[in-house]
């Protein structure tokens, strides 16, 4: 279970990143407040994963999931520039998470 809070807890990071650039620096009303709910859920559902995983590999992922999915979130639908040297970042995080998550078993 603690997985999956942690994986739904990435996924939020990827709607509040991407509601907090839609929001224009908090000055749109609807963007904002889907911003600071999701924070608030995806903080909630990573405090829960973080009482079985440990803090690195928590943390590790969270961020690792917000990462890869606002990237893809800007290429697919904010028209932010791809490139060779960006998909292998992105692979990068990628193959970190995949290996932290082997380490974890």
């Amino acid at each position: 279970m603690a997985w999956a809070s942690l994986f739904i807890a990435g996924l939020l990071e990827v709607v509040w990143a991407t509601f907090m650039k839609k929001s224009e620096g908090f000055t749109l009303l609807v963007p904002s407040v889907v911003t600071l709910v999701a924070m608030a859920a995806g903080f909630l559902l990573l405090a829960s994963a973080m009482k079985q995983l440990p803090l690195g590999t928590a943390y590790m992922v969270w961020t690792g999931i917000g990462a890869i999915g606002a990237f893809a979130v800007g290429i697919a639908f904010l028209g932010e520039a791809v490139s060779p040297m960006r998909l292998l970042a992105a692979g990068l995080i990628a193959a970190g998470l995949l290996l932290m998550k082997l380490a974890e078993g």
